[in-house]
């Protein structure tokens, strides 16, 4: 099998659109190999199926696939069908000989796209990258510039584009992408490894510089710590010896305040047996004054009894002798209910009276309506007599009728023609104020013109003023934007020197020292210099931040006394105390307490030696004291860079503050500039609507000449009409006259006749009887119904009155029932109240015995109060001598326990161990002195002091920065190799493109003259390499002589020419190149049918190779098609596919 015919083994098998573009439905067209035509009128859609395969491949430009977004490609509605929510693709390649490199035999391809812009993609149902679709067809010469797709557009590309973009279509074919992609990708890691190389070289650079100093202060650390350890063990000894004796008085102070305490005891439980007795007593005075007062309020209550007892006795003997007897003085309900009787007998009479006047009304109604019925009768009668007599007369009628209108004829023409000389007048007279109102306007107009030129100058004015605000407005921007730089590197400084001062802390309870100073200008060095390693110091209380998490960290008590001077008779002229010129915490304020600040080192070492207690420290960072001097280092110390922080600081609140006011300021030049802006808009608006008024103006007169014209014609007009209506009238009343000699002949021969109205006349009489006895027999029924509603309204009335009487006469009954049992009720209680009184009198005479008694009970127990007050007195006066013999021997102990507790406290902060630590731990050696043990630290701190400022971390960073340096140089060594390796990958990918390239470029040169020959019978055409010495950026050229033409340059050919050079060249590629199919869109448009002919035997040659899918309008090419697909558009504006298989016959 041949690499041709194996080709022919992959091929596309189908296409499926589900929502995309014009393909509403989901349609799926599948292809055979050979040609496949897609015909059908113009949009129908079937460019969409060439968009459609350039979409699903990978094309990412939108106006590729000819549209503004790539959401554009989603069916978006048409006629009655709604617009969809995704747009999908799938495209399936016959792949049996493994041509692709996939292990199927068919592959499917599937692009889907949602509204919301996201893409999915797809190949056999798995998902994939849109890197993994082009990969997969570049390796079948199927690329992302996508040559195997050749529509109209794509041949005017190929002729009107750089050399250099030509050279594309043979990479594409030649697979060469895949590589240049690789290419590139390693390209772009060069060139960021190529800034990780910098970074790693400056990096090591600056390491490298830094390691030299930090390993001399790291030597100084290691000589400072031997110093030191003698230093801490002197300060042990000698705290532990204090402590030791201090604790031991603390101890004696504590046995005797227990002594005291017991004492103190005692006379508190004397205290409270006194007040307990007390409190005895209070509660037998308290239980017994309820009990008195009790018997007191019964004794009231009882009195009170007795008064209302008393009176119940008088009021019901006053009530039971009153008793009244009367009888009912109201109607007697049994004489209204006989006259309501009586009533409603009437209203049976008048029922009946009524019922007779009832029926009468119902006999004459009958007889209404039979009079009504005859008098209808006669009056149709005598109608049909009246018709008869009229059907006479009608010929007398019509001649009457005709001399009417002749005689109406004659005033309408006389009318028109008194309308036709008022119309002549008004339109005389309009004619005449025309003229005026146009020789009015002319002049407006030229006065009108004469407003132009200062609405001119006010305009240039304007714009003048608008652009020099605008000008400000400019420069005030450009002062802010300086001010906002001036801002942000303020900021940025800032941010650097907080970079440089060390703030982390292992707790957050801590503050670093320099953070809490305020030094006035140019002392920083001198406060620096003498706080020394405390620079580097934090705030806080030692005994609670010491131990393992702090090796070296110096802790500063801020919980120490106020801060003190040496004394001193006077300080030498020029000089000051140090602390005069820092604001500090009080920890701080003691640490500087004995340093002067000087104005040169010479007055320095005057000063201390006048007083050796004294420190000395110049402005430039000199410290001298007593028999030494150190000078400042050239590195900023933490004081130094927290002044520098509070200078930016405040530098960047005044540069905030005026861009603040610069922006207030910009903000009024932006309202200068917008009102400039709003009055140069007026001036020129007031300039264009001049010159709109002008044009009215204008416009005006050049009407009002027009109405001036019309009307002279409209007058005219009307006289000839007044002249015609003038005629009309002469013989309109010529018509008139014969019109009345007619009439008057008639009238002589007419005969009067009349109809009688007897019978019409009796009928309507009979009529109008009835109608009046129906009025009478109406009236009397109403009248006795009238009677029988107001009879038996006052039956009802005397009905309900009858029933009220009796009412109120049972009512009267009862309350007189009522009173007579209340007499009965009083009489029993006068009776139980007397008997009652007598009880309530013997019950207060007890009540009287035990108030008298309860009352002397209460006497005896205020005594025996008041008489353990007195014990309680004297009690408390013992316990007041107690507790101050315990607060005597109290505060004793309490100033043992501060006189412990401060040297604990410091012996802590000058050793760094707890104090119970070395109390414990002390042991007094044999021979110990401490005034001796004093001395030899004396000459300890003194050595430590003569080593001068000590990093104390610079042991540990030295280490830290050598390994740091260490793996940094392995880092860069490693980059170093990886930037070899990619050059070398470039190198090799560069390789692989120049073959492939090569090979290509001899394949499709070789092809291309012989295609173009096929094309052009007798014509010459070859491919040039712009620059042939360099082949992998080298462009394309084209040179092409049709037949009987001298001319090489392709923009001297005609269309048609163009068309078929550019085919030539595409087909020279698929020849050398085979891709496994390719897809014309109209590509012979703009041939004639010799050059189609020709083309689609170059067709004919590929169908050999690969599947071609054609769009066409021609039926030549439809005939050589093996599949030929039908596209189609209803009105409802959606794309529909039909398909043919055609059969050859092979002649």
């Amino acid at each position: 099998m041949t690499g041709w015919d194996k080709v022919r083994d992959v091929y596309l098998k189908s296409l499926t659109l589900k929502g995309f573009k014009s393909f509403a439905s989901a349609t799926t067209m599948k292809f055979e190999p050979g040609i496949c035509a897609v015909v059908g009128p113009n949009g129908s859609g079937k460019s969409n199926v060439v968009d459609a395969l350039a979409w699903v491949m990978g094309e990412q430009g939108a106006k590729q696939l000819r549209g503004g977004k790539m959401e554009d490609v989603i069916f978006a509605g048409a006629g009655g069908r709604k617009p969809l929510g995704r747009a999908e693709v799938t495209l399936t390649i016959n792949n049996d000989d493994g041509a692709l490199p996939i292990e199927y035999s068919e592959v499917s391809i599937t692009r889907r796209m949602f509204r919301d812009g996201a893409s999915e993609y797809e190949i056999n149902g798995s998902k994939a990258r849109l890197m993994d679709i082009q990969e997969l067809l570049s390796d079948s010469g199927i690329g992302r510039e996508m040559h195997v797709i050749v529509g109209q557009g794509k041949i005017t590309e190929i002729l009107e584009s750089r050399p250099e973009d030509r050279r594309a279509y043979i990479e594409e074919a030649a697979g060469v992408l895949k590589h240049k992609r690789r290419k590139e990708k390693a390209q772009r890691k060069l060139t960021g490894m190529q800034a990780n190389l910098d970074r790693l070289t400056d990096l090591t650079e600056e390491l490298k510089r830094q390691l030299k100093p930090l390993a001399r202060q790291a030597e100084a650390a290691k000589r400072a710590q031997t110093v030191q350890a003698e230093v801490r063990e002197s300060r042990s000894l000698i705290a532990g010896y204090e402590l030791t004796r201090l604790f031991t008085a603390k101890m004696e102070h504590e046995e005797a305040q227990k002594a005291a305490n017991v004492e103190l005891t005692a006379a508190t439980a004397g205290v409270q047996e006194a007040e307990q007795q007390h409190q005895d007593a209070d509660e037998i005075l308290v239980a017994a004054q309820p009990v008195a007062a009790e018997a007191n309020r019964i004794w009231f209550e009882l009195s009170a009894l007795k008064e209302k007892v008393d009176a119940t006795v008088r009021i019901a003997s006053d009530r039971a002798s009153h008793v009244e007897d009367s009888r009912y003085q109201g109607p007697d309900p049994e004489v209204t209910l006989a006259q309501a009787e009586d009533a409603e007998a009437q209203v049976e009479a008048l029922e009946e009276r009524a019922e007779v006047t009832e029926e009468r009304l119902e006999t004459i109604l009958d007889q209404v309506e039979d009079a009504k019925e005859k008098a209808r009768e006669a009056d149709d009668e005598h109608m049909r007599r009246v018709r008869a007599i009229a059907d006479r007369r009608e010929g007398i009628v019509r001649l009457v009728s005709a001399d009417e209108q002749a005689r109406a004829a004659v005033e309408r023409a006389e009318a028109r023609v008194q309308e036709a000389a008022a119309e002549c007048d008004a339109s005389r007279e309009r004619a005449r104020k025309v003229d005026a109102e146009a020789r009015e306007a002319r002049r407006k107009a030229e006065e009108h013109e004469q407003q132009r030129g200062p609405l001119e100058v006010a305009r240039v004015r304007a714009v003048a003023e608008s652009e020099a605000a605008e000008s400000r407005l400019k420069q005030l921007r450009d002062e802010e934007r300086a001010g906002e730089q001036q801002v942000a590197s303020l900021t940025s400084r800032i941010e650097t020197l907080e970079a440089t001062r060390v703030d982390t802390l292992p707790d957050t309870s801590l503050q670093p020292l320099a953070t809490t100073l305020r030094v006035d200008k140019g002392m920083e060095k001198a406060v620096a210099a003498t706080l020394g390693r405390f620079s580097e110091a934090v705030i806080g209380a030692p005994a609670e931040h010491t131990g393992e998490g702090w090796p070296r960290t110096v802790v500063v008590d801020d919980t120490a006394g106020d801060a003190w001077h040496v004394e001193v008779s006077a300080l030498p002229s020029g000089t000051s105390w140090l602390t005069d010129h820092v604001a500090a915490p009080r920890a701080v304020r003691r640490i500087l307490a004995d340093t002067v600040v000087v104005a040169s080192v010479e007055q320095a070492f005057d000063v201390v030696a006048q007083d050796p207690r004294l420190r000395a420290v110049t402005t430039d960072g000199t410290l001298v004291g007593e028999g030494w001097a150190e000078v400042g280092e050239g590195t900023r110390s933490p004081v130094e860079v927290s002044s520098l922080i509070d200078d930016a600081t405040a530098a960047l609140a005044t540069a905030r503050a005026t861009v603040e006011e610069m922006a207030g300021t910009v903000a009024g030049a932006e309202d200068a500039a917008e009102q400039a802006r709003v009055e140069a808009a007026s001036a020129t608006a007031a300039m264009r609507e001049f010159q709109a008024e002008h044009s009215a103006f204008e416009r005006e007169a050049r009407s009002a000449a027009a109405r001036s014209e019309n009307e002279r014609h409209q007058h005219k007009a009307n006289a000839d009409k007044l002249a015609a209506a003038e005629q009309r009238v002469q013989k309109a009343k010529e018509e008139a006259a014969e019109a009345a000699d007619r009439l008057a002949r008639v009238e002589d021969t007419d005969e009067g006749e009349d109809v009688s109205t007897e019978d019409k006349d009796r009928a309507a009489e009979r009529l109008a009887q009835v109608q009046a006895m129906e009025m009478e027999a109406k009236i009397a029924a109403r009248s006795t119904r009238d009677e029988v509603e107001r009879a038996t309204q006052r039956a009802q009335g005397l009905r309900r009155k009858a029933a009220a009487d009796a009412e109120n006469k049972k009512r009267f009954e009862e309350q007189q029932e009522k009173r007579r049992r209340e007499v009965e009720k009083a009489i029993a209680v006068r009776d139980a109240a007397a008997t009652v009184a007598a009880r309530v009198e013997d019950a207060l005479t007890r009540a009287h015995d035990q108030r008298e008694a309860t009352r002397q009970e209460v006497a005896r127990a205020e005594a025996t109060v008041k008489e353990k007050s007195v014990a309680v007195h004297d009690a408390r006066q013992r316990l007041s001598r107690a507790q101050t013999a315990y607060h005597e021997v109290e505060m004793k102990a309490a100033q043992s326990a501060v006189r412990l507790e401060e040297a604990e406290r410091r012996a802590t902060g000058e050793t760094g161990v707890p104090a119970t630590t070395l109390r414990e731990q002390f042991h007094e050696p044999e021979g110990f002195s401490i005034t001796e043990e004093r001395k030899k630290l004396k000459s300890a701190e003194k050595a430590l002091a003569s080593l001068g400022k000590v990093n104390p971390l610079a042991l540990e960073e030295y280490a830290a920065l050598e390994d740091r340096y260490s793996f940094l140089t392995t880092q860069l060594d490693d980059v170093i190799r990886a930037r070899k390796d990619l050059h070398q990958v470039i190198e090799e990918v560069d390789d692989k493109i120049l073959t492939l390239f090569t090979d290509a470029w001899h394949d499709v040169e070789r092809e291309f003259p012989e295609v173009f020959s096929t094309l052009f019978p007798g014509g010459e055409g070859k491919l040039l390499l712009t620059d042939p010495t360099d082949m992998l950026t080298t462009g394309i050229e084209v040179e092409a002589r049709p037949p009987g033409k001298k001319v090489k340059r392709l923009s001297l050919l005609s269309g048609g020419e163009k068309t078929l050079t550019a085919l030539a060249m595409l087909v020279a590629i698929f020849k050398a190149r085979p891709s496994p199919f390719y897809v014309m869109d109209e590509v012979e448009a703009a041939l004639d049918d010799v050059n189609l002919r020709r083309l689609i035997a170059l067709f004919e040659k590929l169908r050999a190779t690969s599947q071609l899918i054609v769009i066409t309008h021609q039926k030549p090419t439809m005939d050589v098609a093996n599949v030929l697909y039908g596209v189609t558009m209803q009105g409802d504006g959606v794309t529909r596919v039909i398909s043919q298989r055609l059969h050859r016959v092979e002649q």
